[in-house]
């Protein structure tokens, strides 16, 4: 019998890996019916969806292995970056879907959101206010007018799979939508700045690296407290913290 691995677990969903198969589970139904239409509608390679009985979604394994994590090193070859790079533009030259994703969230609900999420973070003693203040600074370059594009929402590098230099797949749909596809690549790239020449050179033209740094330290600002609260440690070195530091 394979052995049950719990790849992630917290209060909201967790995601279980038995044998070449992941079960995720997840009390809001909506992320599970976003999940399965963006795998559907995607131009590029995604999971196969065996089976779904809410709350439990059934997917295949992808083949490789990803390109890496948050907070530890990079595995992928500068080819095998920029060959992520071309496959993220063919999802953003895609028709977009009809709903909004975690990348489309509207300039005016975005910057309310930050705002708070930075008072908060001073008040409770989560970060120091210099370290806020300035981020809150660079992260206005990204509440800016952009265009619709099919946006995957939560692009990791956790999230890409590669066999070599060519992309196997994309996992984890379920913050899908359409949005702004600067989002993505500066999610992708986030920690890894040493690779964003490599995802250029394979996605192309049209990226403002003013914004690309906007969405790190807006990301990163929005995720500290989340994942403090939720058991994760954005302190540990290349990750979330660090990212804000590096804007200093």
């Amino acid at each position: 019998m394979d052995e049950v691995k719990i790849v992630v677990a917290h209060s909201e969903r967790a995601t279980l890996r038995v044998g070449n198969v992941f079960l995720k589970v997840d009390a809001d139904q909506a992320r599970l019916d976003v999940e399965v239409e963006a795998m559907a509608l995607a131009p590029i390679p995604t999971p196969e969806v065996l089976w779904r009985k809410p709350p439990v979604l059934a997917i295949t394994a992808l083949p490789g292995t990803t390109l890496g994590r948050l907070g530890g090193p990079s595995a992928g070859s500068p080819a095998a970056w920029a060959a992520a790079g071309a496959a993220i533009r063919k999802l953003h030259d895609a028709p977009p879907p009809s709903w909004p994703g975690r990348a489309g969230r509207s300039i005016v609900a975005l910057a309310a959101e930050l705002d708070d999420e930075c008072e908060s973070l001073v008040t409770n003693g989560f970060l120091p206010a210099d370290l806020v203040t300035r981020n809150r600074q660079v992260a206005e370059a990204a509440l800016r007018p952009w265009t619709p594009a099919f946006t995957h929402g939560d692009l990791q590098i956790a999230h890409v799979f590669v066999d070599g230099d060519e992309v196997t797949g994309i996992i984890d749909w379920s913050e899908a939508g359409h949005g702004d596809a600067l989002y993505d690549l500066a999610a992708f790239t986030l920690g890894h700045e040493e690779h964003l020449d490599d995802v250029i050179a394979g996605y192309g033209t049209g990226i403002d690296l003013d914004v690309i740094h906007a969405w790190w330290s807006l990301r990163s600002l929005l995720a500290v407290r989340w994942l403090i609260e939720h058991g994760f440690d954005p302190f540990s070195p290349g990750c979330e913290v660090d990212v804000l530091r590096s804007q200093m």
